[in-house]
C-alpha cells in the first residue's frame, strides 16, 4: 500500500543532535522524513497536510533500559536494596506464562507511548530460562502496539544467592533448603535457546530486533560470557548487561575475580561498540576509559539509582571520558514510571551533585541527546531513529505549546526538560503513523488491556504468594548479609579473590 505523503506545517522542531529548536515544516514520505525545510517554502501539491501550528515536534523519546516483564509490579516494591529486588525476584517477576509476554510488552508500550517514547530496549526474564516463543511474544506485542524495540532474554546460569561469594553459605541451614529449590538453566539449555530465537526471528528487525542480555557479570559463569558474545557475533545481535550497578556487585566482582567487573568482561573479550552497560553507578576512572576505548553505551536509570539506594551515577565523568551515554527508565517495579520526561528532568539535576562548578554540569541539550540519539546509538538504531533529519524513520512526538509547562514560551528546550511530564502530548507518530491522538491510543484498546492486566496481577501475585511468604521469611538474612558487604571497602577487595 503507498502512503501518501504527509507535509507537517507551522510547528517549531527540536533537533536533539544540533540542540536547537527552530521554525521548520516537515515532508515525511513513505515513513521517513524526506524534507527538512524552511516555513511555508513548497512542498508536494499531493502531500496531506498535518497542521502543527503551536505545537513543538521532537523525535521520539528511546528508552535505554527497561524490563517488561515487571509491568505488572508497580507498587509491590518497598524498602529494598538492588539485592533485596532480586532477592524477591522469584515472586515479583516470576509465574508468569507465554500469552503475559505480549500482555506485558503491551502494558509496557502502552505507557511508553502515552508519554513520547517511540522505542526501547527490552530485558525480559523468564525463568529457569528464556524461550524463543517467549521472546517472539514479547516482540509481536511491541509490534502490534506499533513502537521499536530491542528484546533481549535476560540470562544467568546462577542465581541471586549463588552470585554473591559467601551470601548462600551465610544463611541458615533451612534458608537455604528453600533457596536451593530455585535454579536457573545451565549454559547450554540457554545458549541453545537464544541461538534458536536468533535463528528463527520471525519479525522485521527494523521494527524489533533480537539482543541478548547476560543479566549480571557475577551471575553467568566465564563461560556463559563467552558463549553468548560468540553467539551475537555470529548474528549481528547487541549485548546488554546491567554493570556496577551497585556497591556490592562492585566488591563482589573484585573479590571474585581480583579485577573490576568491566576489567572481567574485557578480558573475556565481551566488550564493544554493540555493547550496553545499564547503571555503571560504581565504575572507576579505568573502567570509563575501557568502556569508551571499546566504544561501548552506557544505560543511565536516575529513577531506580535512587529508589533502591544504589549511588549516584557519575555521567558528567562518563561524557568527559567519551562513553556513549544513553537514559533508561528502568522496571516499573524499581521505578515505578516509563516515563522518559521524568528521566531527563532527575538527570539533570543529579548531575549538579558531582561539582560545584556550573560549566561541570550536564545541560537540557545534554539529557535531550542522551534520551534521544544518544539511547538510539545504544539500542543500534541510531540509523533509523532516535533525531529529525533526513532519512530517519517519522518517529515524532507533538507538544501542545498552549499547555501550562510552555506558558510563558521562554525556552522550548529548557521547558521541554525541566517543565514537561508527558501531559502536553497531542499526537505521536511512528514511522509516519500515528499510534497516540489526543492522548488516546490509537493500536491498542487500553480498557480492555486494563482489565486484562488487573485480573492477571491478581492471578499471579495469588499463586505467587507461597513463594513470597518463603523469601520475606529469609529477607532479613539476605539484608544482614548485603549490609555488612555494603560496608567493606572496594580498594581491600582484591585482597580477598580466592
Amino acid at each position: 500500500m503507498i502512503q501518501r505523503p504527509l507535509a507537517i506545517r507551522g510547528g517549531l522542531v527540536a533537533f536533539p543532535s544540533e540542540g536547537e529548536v527552530r521554525a521548520a515544516d516537515l515532508l515525511i514520505q513513505d515513513g521517513r522524513i524526506a524534507a527538512i525545510v524552511a516555513p511555508g517554502a513548497a512542498l508536494p501539491e499531493e502531500a496531506e497536510l498535518v497542521g502543527a501550528n503551536d505545537r513543538l515536534i521532537m523525535p521520539g523519546l528511546v528508552n535505554a533500559h527497561t524490563h517488561s516483564h515487571l509491568a505488572i509490579a508497580k507498587g509491590v516494591s518497598r524498602a529494598w536494596t538492588l539485592e533485596l529486588h532480586l532477592h524477591n525476584g522469584p515472586w515479583t517477576g516470576g509465574g508468569q506464562n507465554l500469552a503475559d509476554r505480549h500482555l506485558l510488552a503491551q502494558a509496557s508500550a502502552a505507557e511508553m507511548l502515552l508519554k513520547g517514547c517511540t522505542a526501547c530496549y527490552d530485558l525480559v526474564l523468564e525463568l529457569p530460562q528464556p524461550s524463543p516463543d517467549g521472546m517472539f511474544a514479547t516482540a509481536a506485542g511491541y509490534i502490534d502496539a506499533g513502537m521499536r524495540a530491542v528484546v533481549a532474554p535476560m540470562l544467568a546460569d546462577r542465581t541471586f544467592w549463588q552470585a554473591i561469594p559467601g551470601l548462600r553459605d551465610a544463611l541458615p541451614d533451612h534458608a537455604r533448603a528453600e533457596i536451593d529449590t530455585i535454579r536457573m538453566a545451565g549454559v547450554d539449555a540457554n545458549l541453545e535457546a537464544c541461538e534458536r530465537m536468533l535463528r528463527e526471528w520471525p519479525h522485521d528487525r527494523l521494527g524489533v530486533r533480537p539482543g541478548l542480555a547476560p543479566t549480571i557479570p557475577l551471575h553467568c559463569s566465564d563461560a556463559f560470557w563467552t558463549g553468548a558474545r560468540a553467539l551475537a557475533n555470529a548474528h549481528g545481535a547487541p549485548m546488554h548487561a546491567h554493570l556496577a550497578e551497585s556497591k556490592i556487585q562492585a566488591i563482589a566482582g573484585r573479590a571474585r575475580y581480583g579485577m573490576s567487573l568491566t576489567a572481567h568482561l574485557d578480558a573475556l573479550g565481551i566488550l564493544g561498540p554493540d555493547f550496553t552497560a545499564a547503571h555503571g553507578i560504581w565504575l572507576d576512572d579505568a573502567d570509563l576509559e575501557l568502556l569508551a576505548r571499546r566504544g561501548c553505551s552506557v544505560a543511565h536509570n536516575p529513577s531506580s539509582n535512587f529508589r533502591l539506594g544504589s549511588g549516584i551515577a557519575n555521567v558528567p565523568a562518563m561524557v568527559a571520558a567519551g562513553v556513549r551515554v544513553g537514559l533508561g527508565s528502568d522496571a516499573c517495579s524499581c521505578s515505578d514510571h516509563q516515563n522518559l520526561f521524568e528521566v531527563m528532568r532527575l538527570a539533570c539535576y543529579l548531575s549538579r551533585t558531582a561539582s560545584f562548578d556550573p560549566d561541570d554540569w550536564l545541560s537540557p541539550r545534554d539529557v535531550f541527546e542522551m534520551a534521544t540519539c544518544g539511547s538510539a546509538r545504544a539500542l543500534g538504531l541510531h540509523e533509523i531513529t532516535g533525531d529529525i533529519r533526513p532519512g530517519l524513520a517519522a518517529d515524532l512526538v507533538f507538544l501542545d505549546l498552549g499547555s501550562v509547562n510552555f506558558t510563558p514560551l521562554n525556552d522550548p528546550l529548557y521547558q521541554l526538560v525541566f517543565a514537561e511530564e508527558g501531559r502536553s502530548i497531542t499526537r505521536v507518530m511512528v514511522g509516519g503513523r500515528t499510534v497516540v491522538e489526543d492522548g488516546r491510543l490509537t493500536t491498542i484498546d487500553y480498557p480492555a488491556l486494563r482489565a486484562r492486566l488487573n485480573d492477571r496481577a491478581r492471578e499471579i501475585f495469588a499463586a505467587n504468594a507461597p513463594r513470597k511468604e518463603m523469601l520475606a521469611a529469609i529477607e532479613p538474612f539476605v539484608k544482614h548479609f548485603c549490609v555488612g558487604l555494603a560496608q567493606g571497602r572496594l580498594e581491600l577487595a582484591e585482597s580477598v579473590a580466592p
